[in-house]
């Protein structure tokens, strides 16, 4: 164990397992000792049931899924719980959050409800495909440096019906909240940034919250189309309305852009080099349809900076193409433009934490039945990964013979985890001494089941144009237009 602020880092691991103990209200023993089997086991976590067989849990084999499906964890204190340790910030400071939307895909569970068709890709060539499940939009806090570490802040589950970028504008909004009342910013801090992909409408979030102290960073897809601020009025009488918009900026047509407010080049060790690119005072034009739709009078023009980053190679040897990104602040520094774009590179960061949860704390391995299950047992493997997080500096690499030794700052959660069970005696472990019992008969055999669960259908969105195409026209096109209204 490391000697240098060991004891502090003690202290705040420990005061969170206490405070994680107290979020759970119902079976709590059974769900701290099941989240601790997690971080103990010897390997992936291929089984609930196999969990018990940890010398960490002490219950029978049925237990966890008894705790996932009968316990109650209070999900608001636990997020105020996350957001209340110390939290990883960028280089110049400042928080970073990364969100996106992952899928625990459950197909062939017809007596689930609440399931949804989640956008998956297939084993082809672009090929998309369409899997029922659950999604959960996941909000994390991301750090500097080239890693596969995040600090998870929040989860929600995407019910059918509900639209995606509400539901994350009000996540985002509480997040920043709790941050805020946690002490993690301030008035003066650097203006917390908020990077998505491609999936997220970054002007309708910006416009959103426009009154936190948050700063919108997306990747927007190549055919988009913006438009540049309107021409001044000429002086005299003009005929008609002035206008709101003005020339387009076409991604896909290098004639529209025109020379670029800010150009930097430089070289980096996995692209080669790189081009950044960057118009300001660009704009999308809105529409009242979709998200606008009840918006009240004149739509508002959302200015912001395009960044356009180019590179000469990729790490996996594919063709690197052209990243546009959309930022919500106008007159940007050369310095803002430089950190602009290394910040959306640490976004892939969150990609490593939902494969951590899937592939090693065994997130989507339980067959649970009700979604409320799911969301305790999501919540109980972001309590680990802040644990894991807690403890970066407190254990030791127990190596593989066949794995290269690395610099403690650089080792991954998978190798901090193999290292928890030896810290876990020096840390609070509120959990009680199980009570002896017996096993319940259950149903005698041959006796068949008169109570069988409902089945559930999958949510679809219906569109409201019934009219059918008619026969001998083209209704996709190879090559789609641009995309002129957002």
């Amino acid at each position: 164990m490391h000697d240098a602020g060991s004891a502090g880092a003690v202290g705040e691991l420990s005061g969170l397992r206490q405070e994680f103990y107290r979020c759970l209200t119902r079976r709590a023993d059974a769900l701290f000792e099941l989240t601790d089997a997690v971080l103990c086991a010897d390997g992936p976590v291929r089984s609930v049931a196999e969990l018990s067989l940890a010398g960490e849990h002490r219950r029978g084999h049925g237990s966890g899924y008894a705790a996932l499906a009968r316990g109650r964890v209070d999900i608001d204190r636990l997020r105020t719980a996350l957001a209340a340790v110390s939290l990883p910030r960028a280089a110049d400071g400042r928080l970073v959050l990364a969100v996106d939307v992952t899928c625990w895909l459950r197909p062939e569970a017809h007596t689930c409800p609440q399931r949804i068709l989640c956008h998956t890709y297939g084993r082809g060539k672009d090929q998309h495909i369409m899997v029922p499940g659950w999604p959960y939009s996941i909000v994390v806090a991301l750090e500097s440096g080239r890693h596969s570490w995040t600090a998870p802040l929040d989860a929600v589950r995407l019910a059918p019906g509900d639209d995606a970028a509400s539901v994350t504008a009000r996540q985002i909004r509480g997040v920043v909240d709790r941050l805020v009342t946690a002490g993690h910013w301030s008035p003066g801090d650097p203006e917390i940034l908020l990077v998505a992909d491609a999936g997220y409408d970054g002007p309708r979030l910006a416009h959103v919250l426009a009154d936190l102290p948050v700063v919108v960073l997306v990747r927007m897809r190549p055919d988009r189309v913006l438009r540049r601020p309107a021409p001044p009025l000429r002086p005299g009488p003009s005929p008609g309305r002035p206008r709101r918009h003005g020339d387009e900026f076409a991604f896909g047509d290098p004639n529209t852009w025109g020379e670029p407010d800010i150009t930097l080049e430089t070289t980096t060790r996995l692209y080669g080099p790189a081009l950044i690119q960057a118009w300001d005072r660009l704009h999308p034009k809105l529409t009242s349809r979709t998200a606008w739709t009840g918006h009240t009078g004149d739509l508002p023009i959302l200015d912001g900076t395009v960044i356009l980053l180019q590179v000469e190679r990729l790490p996996s040897g594919a063709i690197p193409k052209p990243v546009w990104l959309w930022h919500s602040r106008t007159s940007l520094t050369q310095t803002e433009i430089d950190l602009a774009w290394q910040a959306f590179l640490r976004r892939f960061d969150i990609e490593h934490t939902f494969r951590m949860l899937k592939q090693t704390l065994g997130w989507t391995t339980p067959k649970l039945r009700s979604p409320e299950a799911a969301d305790r047992w999501t919540w109980l493997l972001l309590a680990a990964c802040t644990q894991l997080r807690l403890a970066r500096d407190l254990t030791t690499d127990l190596r593989r013979p066949w794995e290269k030794p690395r610099p403690a700052q650089r080792l991954s959660p998978s190798r901090i985890r193999r290292g928890f069970r030896n810290l876990r005696p020096q840390l609070a472990c509120p959990a009680r001494v199980p009570k002896p019992s017996h096993p319940g008969p259950g149903r005698p055999a041959g006796l068949p089941n008169h109570r069988p669960a409902a089945r559930h259908d999958v949510h679809t969105v219906t569109s409201a144009n019934k009219q059918k195409p008619q026969r001998g026209k083209k209704t996709q096109s190879s090559n789609p237009r641009p995309r002129r209204t957002g």
